[in-house]
């Protein structure tokens, strides 16, 4: 039976380098801990552009710090309940989400929410590029008096890249090892910073702002909650190695955990600062208010620590890209095609430091196109999943007519169609920098739910919508289980 060219056999990840690629986990090597996804969605939060949205929480939402509080306790559990309960297919199939989702709009229908995620996927690495190299940039000026030009900007920008495929390229060991011990240095110096805001803020300015409007906060767990959402289809990526019988509850409780404990402090951390710095919510370079805002001793080791986590913010998204990659047909290695979006962000970064003109801007129209481009597949997927409690491993691997997944000329057509009228109807309802739907000014899309609207559009489609049959029964004898939240 013709498989993908990335399927190696005997591939393994016991190494310093995991060599698999598509190819479903064989149970007798998924010897990963539910344990292990905790500080994995610690790592995928260590930015500093969190410090930057909550304080626009406080100047363009107009909350006060309960209203933030509640955004910052609501966006994770909301975001990362998603991310936890799609990565149960991960343990299920043992295979990653773009090749599981194979299974649900078939082999050739799979192309076109694989593409469209795999090049919202560019964006995701070079806004992580960019601000990591903002903050290389903040700690040489800190430290020796470097400042910012076009040549400097190139060299950080490169060199945070490349750090970035070296850790992405090694797989999915030397991220679990990285988000072990940056998990541990993030929190304590953000104790550290959390210590000196409770010291030196005007708590009574804090306190005595008025509270904003209930659309606002709505729209504020919107925003928060995007970025989130991005990480949705790479949940099963983390949760292959996982054995079956891994509990599907503690797995999405780590996965919001993991979330939830950087999100909280780090959303009302730029709050707390926008009191008294509201240009931190707008600034071009978000990372150097740090320096402005912190002394020395505690923001040095601080932004170095940020910036290990953005570059492992980085290396997950690349990862994930590989695999997506993959799945469109690129005969290259897991590790090859990671390149390919290294080469990209690397590109698209420049051009967003030394060009564009609102960064902040920039990121926020992203995240909102970015949550709706890939809640149209989530919708899709998740019903889907709560159908399914297997996956045929040969057919998913399978790209010829001789598949199971292969429906009807390689689409699942309830699923395409569920997929695209979904991601038209998102789009009516979002409003960005340069894009407003005609529905942007409706309850809605004024309270930023447009990718909520998008997933239920999706999911409620693909539901009543008659099932295409696979073409062959299943692989026989797999330990089932059922979702048990």
């Amino acid at each position: 039976m013709p498989h993908d060219a990335s399927e190696a056999a005997g591939a393994t990840h016991d190494g310093a380098m995991e060599t698999r690629g598509l190819e479903p986990v064989p149970d007798a090597e998924r010897t990963g801990r539910v344990r292990e996804l905790f500080p994995t969605w610690v790592a995928a939060n260590i930015s500093v552009l969190l410090l930057t949205m909550g304080a626009g929480l406080i100047v363009f939402n107009g909350l006060n710090f309960w209203q933030v509080l509640t955004v910052a306790v609501a966006a994770p559990v909301l975001s990362y309940g998603i991310v936890g309960l799609i990565s149960i297919a991960g343990k299920r199939g043992g295979a990653p989400g773009m090749a599981l989702s194979r299974a649900v709009f078939g082999q050739r229908g799979n192309l076109f929410p694989g593409a469209l995620i795999w090049v919202a996927r560019w964006g995701w690495e070079t806004i992580n590029a960019v601000t990591g190299a903002y903050a290389v940039l903040t700690v040489l000026d800190l430290l020796f008096g470097v400042k910012s030009n076009t040549l400097l900007i190139v060299v950080t920008l490169l060199l945070f890249v490349t750090c970035t495929f070296l850790v992405s390229g090694l797989g999915i060991n030397a991220l679990r090892a990285c988000s072990k011990w940056s998990t541990y240095l993030f929190g304590a110096f953000s104790v550290l910073v959390l210590v000196y805001l409770v010291a030196d803020t005007d708590w009574s300015a804090v306190f005595d702002k008025p509270a904003g409007s209930t659309a606002m906060t709505v729209a504020g767990i919107g925003t928060i909650a995007a970025g989130g959402i991005s990480w949705v289809p790479s949940g099963p990526d983390f949760t292959r190695y996982l054995p079956r019988t891994a509990s599907s509850r503690a797995m999405v409780g780590s996965t919001i955990g993991g979330a939830g404990i950087v999100v909280l402090p780090m959303v009302l951390m730029g709050a707390v600062m926008a009191v008294s710095t509201p240009d931190l919510a707008s600034a071009q370079d978000p990372v150097s208010f740090i320096g402005e805002l912190l002394p020395a001793w505690i923001s040095v080791p601080y932004l170095v620590i940020a910036l290990i986590g953005m570059l492992l913010i980085n290396s997950m998204s690349m990862y994930s890209a590989g695999f997506t990659a993959q799945t469109l047909g690129i005969k290259v290695s897991r590790a090859a095609a990671v390149s390919v979006n290294a080469l990209i962000s690397l590109v698209f970064g420049f051009l967003l430091m030394v060009v564009a003109t609102s960064f902040i801007g920039s990121f926020i129209s992203f995240l909102t196109l970015l949550a709706v481009a890939f809640s149209a597949w989530i919708g899709v997927f998740g019903v889907d999943m709560l159908r399914r409690r297997s996956y045929d491993a040969a057919a998913l691997m399978d790209t010829t007519r001789t598949s199971a997944y292969w429906y009807r000329g390689g689409f699942a057509w309830q699923a395409m169609t569920a997929w695209a009228v979904a991601l038209a109807v998102g789009l009516l309802f979002t409003k960005v920098d340069w894009f407003s739907g005609p529905l942007a000014s409706s309850w809605i899309g004024e309270n930023g739910l447009g990718w909520a609207a998008t997933t239920v559009v999706a999911g409620a489609l693909y539901a009543v919508l008659p099932r295409t049959p696979e073409k062959a029964p299943a692989a026989p004898a797999e330990v089932r289980e059922t979702v048990s939240i």
